[in-house]
């Protein structure tokens, strides 16, 4: 058993939320138990003590989308990329990159964002993967890291038409039989969607295949009107909006996820509440590719289950957080937008999407909850409990201030330093696999 303690504890449970000086007691990959650190030590005194030296104890945080292909684009310069518009942006960067990625590369860029992850205390990571130059076996290889560096992660792949038939068919090939590899784990440390670009990439032909091939409980995970030039193509060839014509191919549902839904309009909403699908909000990404600001608040609002995501453009949840709380602010002029809806996004809805695909319960720290537990060197300044917690969070906390990070009851990182790997080494390696990357997209 390991207790962790010696900090102000968040548990996110209703019940027990807060202990000033608490503790979380693990057996195996479990919590057991909660308390003060007085009670549990008196309590357990064989179990081994991690001590948080006052910082704060929480549940890891969760990523609901994420994109590993892009590790390696960070300081990347293209010839000739001159974007002007959303389309210039996926096409000279994004789809250049994918189309060039070879398997190894995929390995390293999956290596360097679940150890990024670690480090900024994000426990599960939902990710989105694309790698057209090297498509079978890609999400076995991803996986293949996850389980090598003990991250909780949801895997997909990104089917599109965009690289012609036979390329589509192998991506809906790799999402199906990942799929049903996914369905015999039994350590719930790994689950399996069907992923799928955008509409606008998208066939009918190729949409039917891959309902055709994603079974009973598993969902999809889509690019939902992250661009206006979506809607319009919508539009202009099928005579509907996207979250319809999505509809009319049972795409929707409880476990699909609709990242960004940005151009959707009350009608649109009304359908995603019904079917009960998921949207997920990825602030930094949509304002670096000045796609616009999504009406999240509304959806939010509407009761749509909505998470917070970071699109690839960074791993530190907390500075999504951020960015999120201003850009609703700023963008609906009102100073009382976002307090409740952002955290409520980060802690709650995250924690509900993931629960809606992994079985053991996550984003709380409660007897039988999975023990995936960060400690953050954070001393407030001003009073702090649990129902000021997320204020704290959001003006006093970054990533780079976990110090200590449990996925699955296995310590990964204590006092910054990686525990299972040798960091140096695997970032050399990423370097090295990067370098060849860029070469072979610049020549």
């Amino acid at each position: 058993m390991i207790l962790i303690g010696n900090g102000r504890l968040l548990t996110r449970d209703d019940s027990n939320p807060w202990y000033e000086n608490g503790a979380v007691l693990v057996e195996g990959t479990t919590i057991k138990k909660t308390g003060t650190t007085e009670e549990l030590k008196k309590e357990y005194p064989e179990a081994e003590f991690v001590d948080a030296k006052g910082g704060l104890i929480m549940p890891g945080f969760i990523n609901a989308h994420e994109h590993i292909y892009s590790a390696m684009a960070r300081g990347l310069s293209v010839k000739g990329y001159n974007p002007k518009g959303f389309l210039d942006i996926l096409d000279g960067m994004w789809w250049t990159l994918d189309r060039h990625l070879t398997l190894e590369q995929t390995r390293k860029s999956a290596a360097a964002t679940y150890i990024d992850s670690i480090k900024n205390g994000v426990t599960t990571v939902f990710d989105h993967h694309a790698s057209f130059g090297s498509i079978e076996n890609s999400l076995f290889t991803i996986e293949e890291e996850a389980k090598r560096l003990g991250v909780r992660t949801c895997l997909c792949y990104e089917v599109s038409d965009r690289d012609g038939e036979e390329k589509m068919k192998a991506s809906v090939k790799e999402n199906a039989e990942f799929i049903k590899y996914a369905a015999k784990d039994t350590t719930d440390m790994v689950k399996a969607m069907m992923g799928m670009h955008a509409q606008f990439t998208l066939s009918d032909k190729t949409l039917e295949l891959c309902r055709e091939n994603t079974p009973e409980g598993v969902g999809c995970h889509i690019h939902v009107a992250e661009g206006i030039e979506d809607l319009h193509d919508c539009l202009n060839k099928h005579g509907k909006r996207i979250v319809n014509r999505l509809y009319d191919f049972g795409v929707l549902g409880p476990k699909t996820i609709t990242a960004h839904c940005i151009y959707v309009n009350s009608q649109e909403m009304e359908l995603l509440k019904e079917t009960d699908t998921m949207v997920v909000h990825n602030p930094e990404s949509n304002m670096g590719n000045a796609c616009g600001c999504p009406p999240t608040m509304e959806i939010y609002n509407r009761g749509i289950l909505t998470g917070l995501g970071t699109d690839g453009y960074t791993h530190d949840m907390t500075e999504s957080m951020k960015v999120a709380n201003v850009l609703h602010k700023h963008h609906l002029c009102n100073p009382n937008a976002a307090w409740t809806e952002v955290p409520g996004m980060l802690f709650t809805g995250n924690a509900r999407i993931a629960n809606r695909y992994f079985d053991t319960p996550v984003g709380v720290l409660k007897e039988g909850a999975a023990a995936d537990i960060i400690v953050v060197d954070y001393d407030p300044l001003t009073p702090m409990d649990h129902t000021n917690a997320n204020g704290h969070i959001l003006f006093g906390v970054t990533g780079k201030m976990v110090v200590t990070t449990m996925i699955n009851g296995k310590v990964l990182m204590k006092d910054r330093e990686l525990l299972h790997i040798d960091e140096e080494k695997e970032m050399a390696e990423c370097r090295e696999e990067s370098k060849k990357l860029w070469k072979s997209i610049n020549g």
